[in-house]
């Protein structure tokens, strides 16, 4: 392809018109970049058996429609994902529990588990990613600019390492009382323009929060 490698740490795919992702991307590689392409379906590369280097990933403004993390265990140390800018609507992140004995080294199979910033920005999802909690070293999570309705009680379970969560330009209209409330490190969260109709101080009383970005202006309440 027309690629650009600098022999160590850096691929660059960007705007080279790649419709899939290389089939010799470079185990040693830290950091790949392949937005603005043609790309319709992500795999996670086949590491046979090998773990691969990648720590940050750019699949920003392609063709992504679907797209399945559940076989990303060849990158146990992928630490940011760029998605933003594509037209996904189906984001799954659930993985199978490991069949008995496979669980080889004793090594937790948890999916992503150095992922720390994940961006979903400018999509077309209508509801939070499930299964975010298996996200295990998650801190920041981008959901701005998509169809999201509302947050649910689960959302954000088990998402312990949460810090910020972006969810601007949403139609998000309710948020259950309880949705943040065991996201102990959590310090920003951003509601700016969406359609709120629940009252703030029930959700947020018993947090503290750093920053609570909310646009007030307009609100039924």
């Amino acid at each position: 392809s027309d690629c650009w490698w600098d022999g160590k740490l850096l691929l660059n795919c960007s705007l080279t018109g790649v419709s899939a992702l290389p089939e010799d991307i470079p185990q040693t590689a830290v950091t790949a970049d392949f937005s603005y392409n043609n790309i319709k379906t992500f795999l996670c590369p086949d590491g046979r058996d090998e773990e691969w280097m990648l720590k940050h990933l750019n699949l920003s403004n392609n063709l992504l429609s679907e797209l399945t993390l559940t076989a990303c265990r060849s990158l146990p140390g992928l630490e940011t994902l760029n998605l933003n800018g594509n037209a996904i609507h189906t984001l799954t992140l659930d993985i199978p529990t490991p069949a008995h004995g496979s669980n080889r080294g004793g090594k937790v199979g948890y999916l992503l588990p150095a992922l720390k910033v994940l961006s979903v920005e400018g999509n077309k999802l209508n509801r939070v990613p499930r299964g975010l909690g298996l996200l295990q070293s998650l801190q920041t999570v981008h959901l701005t600019a998509n169809g999201i309705e509302q947050i649910e009680l689960n959302d954000f379970q088990n998402c312990s390492q949460l810090k910020d969560i972006n969810l601007r330009k949403n139609n998000i209209a309710e948020i259950h009382p309880d949705a943040f409330r065991d996201l102990h490190k959590l310090q920003v969260v951003d509601l700016r323009d969406n359609a709120l109709t629940t009252p703030l101080p029930q959700i947020f009383l018993t947090l503290n929060f750093f920053q609570l970005e909310v646009d007030l202006s307009g609100k039924a309440w």
